[in-house]
């Protein structure tokens, strides 16, 4: 599975796996941003007055710069910015170097095609400037950042059906990989035997790939449990995935994560659940459970034979633990889960110091991709999707943004999305806030499912400024583009530019296939919030 290119291939002219068009100059490598998933290694996704020229007083001059035509409606990559580059991935093209000013492109590697799943991480190795990123099926990836040649490819031996859904985190020439698991679309065909397989955490040697250690969230071997179709095994324990980035604390020595539910019977204590690990040896520090008992696949969409009689509501930690420290000074971890619960907790020792929940909860519900915090402020800001799915809910639904106190959860101030049966068919879908949001001075973007992107006010929580995506664009590649729902790892503001990716089909979703770059414009002719 482990695949080395050796360094003087590196500069050699390009390669049948690397395609450069309408403008292969060199990328600019001397910085990256921004260093992780998460802007930094605690997941606070704030983006400094250092790195974004945007706030609350020239938000408004944002204006639509280029867009570029994905070729998939489903894009699941997060972007990296160098001083004239934007990375992203391109679905059967791969992984795509993009001209900062125009949008053309530098170099393709369709090594990575299919699937980019991941943030795109750089940095410095033996190699050269390198980046990384996870690919859904074929593990982690080393392309070499200016001339776009593969260094290396590299999976986990431990687990047979592995999925790389989160974004791994680079950190002291270790790359921490987050796994989770095929199975949960397996889980859809009737013949199969559902289900063997564990999620984890994987670390590689950032410089050749190779595993380091690899904890799985269930150590127990699955057994057969039963039989369904007659003749067809069913098996367990099985699932726990991780799949989103994890946090790391580095005075502590410490790297946290979350995990989903449990795929097939029985159900075990490590689902749903926070934990806390070895930097170095990959051993369990603590562990936190929120949800006992959630067993749920695929399958139960469609009322098939593999979903658990014991259904549960699916109610994963897909938001990545934020690391950050109160008004106080007092150091806590704060998750949200996709039951709309909020927690800070002692990253020391796992136990909670205070609890709050926001929304109905669901699987699309709750809290979906991401938190942010303005440590400045003392404000976690928490988006809540409330999609009117999964469970049997009887409450009115609450899709917003939420700012609450780092200090005792306590809300600051609340922002609700317009869910009006009239807004929503102006809107064509529900419009609540699933994806990744990010924070910068005085400012938080967040993209709705309904495909609008919005700029909230960091004190008052008032909208600043709108665009709504889910329309036809013209592109610089002259491929056909339509936006959609936006979802999965949400903005990027950087500079004067905020970045966003248009589109995603799952679950029903409004799927598309616009990257966008927007930049601040000083030019009197600015788009109202009104004209978007």
């Amino acid at each position: 599975m482990l695949k080395h290119i050796l360094f003087a291939l590196i500069l050699s002219p390009l390669g049948s796996s690397v395609f450069a068009l309408d403008c292969p100059s060199v990328p600019n490598t001397e910085s990256f941003f921004p260093d992780s998933w998460g802007i930094d290694e605690a997941n606070t996704r704030f983006v400094s007055s250092k790195d974004s020229q945007i706030d609350s007083a020239n938000v408004h001059l944002l204006k639509l710069k280029w867009s570029y035509g994905l070729s998939t409606t489903a894009p699941r990559f997060y972007p990296l910015v160098t001083p004239d580059t934007i990375y992203i991935g391109d679905g059967e093209n791969g992984l795509v170097a993009l001209d900062r000013e125009s949008g053309c492109v530098r170099w393709r590697n369709k090594d990575a095609s299919g699937d980019v799943a991941s943030s795109i991480t750089g940095g410095n190795t033996r190699f050269g400037p390198t980046l990384y990123f996870a690919h859904r099926t074929q593990g982690v990836f080393a392309v070499h950042a200016q001339s776009g040649k593969t260094l290396w490819q590299s999976g986990i031996r431990d687990e047979p059906l592995p999925m790389y859904s989160g974004s791994p985190l680079v950190a002291g020439g270790v790359i921490y990989v987050p796994i989770s698991s095929q199975e949960i679309g397996l889980s859809l065909l009737p013949f199969y035997g559902c289900c063997t397989t564990s999620g984890g955490m994987a670390a590689l040697d950032a410089e050749t790939g190779e595993q380091l250690w690899y904890l799985p969230t269930i150590e127990e071997k699955a057994t057969v449990t039963g039989r369904h179709l007659l003749f067809v095994q069913r098996w367990g324990p099985s699932g726990a995935p991780v799949w989103s980035a994890p946090t790391l604390d580095r005075e502590r020595g410490l790297l946290f994560y979350g995990t989903g539910e449990n795929y097939s019977a029985p159900a075990t204590d490590t689902s749903d659940a926070i934990f806390a690990v070895d930097i170095k040896t990959g051993k369990r520090r603590w562990l936190k459970q929120f949800t006992a008992e959630d067993m749920y696949n695929l399958a139960c969409n469609v009322g098939g034979a593999n979903c658990p009689e014991q259904e549960g509501p699916d109610l994963d930690f897909g938001a990545p633990p934020l690391l950050a420290r109160n008004s106080e000074g007092r150091e806590l971890l704060y998750v949200g889960q996709k039951s709309g619960a909020v927690s800070a907790l002692d990253p020391s020792t796992g136990e909670r110091v205070w609890d709050q929940k926001f929304g109905r909860g669901g699987y699309l519900g709750g809290i979906h991709w991401g938190l942010a915090a303005d440590i400045k402020r003392g404000l976690l800001y928490v988006p809540i999707s409330d999609f009117p799915a999964g469970l049997e809910l009887t409450e009115a639904p609450t899709p917003g943004l939420y700012a609450l106190s780092l200090d005792d959860g306590s809300l600051e101030w609340f922002t609700e999305k317009d869910f009006s049966k009239e807004n929503r068919e102006r809107l064509g879908f529900w419009p609540g806030l699933s994806a990744g949001i990010v924070a910068t001075e005085g400012i938080i973007f967040a993209g709705d499912l309904a495909g609008q992107i919005e700029a909230y006010d960091a004190i008052s929580g008032n909208t600043l400024w709108s665009y709504a995506t889910a329309r036809s664009f013209t592109t610089v590649n002259d491929l056909e583009s339509m936006g959609g729902s936006i979802d999965s790892h949400g903005p990027l503001p950087v500079d004067d530019l905020l970045l966003v990716s248009s589109g995603y089909s799952g679950v029903g979703m409004k799927g598309g296939n616009a990257f966008l770059v927007f930049q601040l414009n000083e030019e009197s002719d600015v788009e109202s919030m009104e004209e978007q």
